[in-house]
């Protein structure tokens, strides 16, 4: 299963303080482990709210919002996208993580959504656009890659 795994964002990461080198070094060390175990797919830490945007969708109207965004405690400051066998095992993982913040710190796993959990209402010619954009996508990316 894939989940993705979000540190979540707080006064100090949305006035952009960034983590000083030890944090980086445990950072760096942990994310090694992941790839070692197979575990990481994919892992960012993401600019404060300010500079970001969002986009408002009300019917056929669609409303730009500019950050930054009030609710620190909803904010999102990085992810990691990690291939595991249980949501049980990344928890553990993140258990063993060093905490990404210099202060108090919250990390939120989700389970993504995969293909047969949509049941019926994929029909076999979602199903096949799905895979074709997915087969692109990697191609894409292994185009892009060193």
């Amino acid at each position: 299963m894939r989940v993705m795994v979000m540190v979540k964002a707080t006064r100090e990461s949305e006035a952009g303080e960034m983590p000083d080198t030890e944090l980086l070094a445990a950072m760096g060390k942990f994310n090694e482990e992941l790839f070692r175990a197979g575990v990481l797919l994919a892992g960012e830490g993401l600019h404060p709210s300010a500079r970001g945007k969002r986009v408002r969708f009300s019917g056929n109207d669609r409303t730009v919002i500019d950050g930054p965004f009030a609710e620190t405690k909803e904010l999102v400051a990085g992810f990691w996208l990690w291939q595991v066998k249980s949501v049980e095992e990344a928890v553990e993982w993140v258990r063993r993580c060093p905490n990404p913040m210099h202060g108090d710190s919250e990390i939120e796993i989700r389970p993504l959504f995969e293909i047969d959990d949509f049941g019926a209402q994929l029909t076999p010619e979602l199903r096949a656009q799905d895979e074709r954009l997915r087969a692109e996508a990697e191609s894409a990316a292994k185009k892009k890659s060193p």
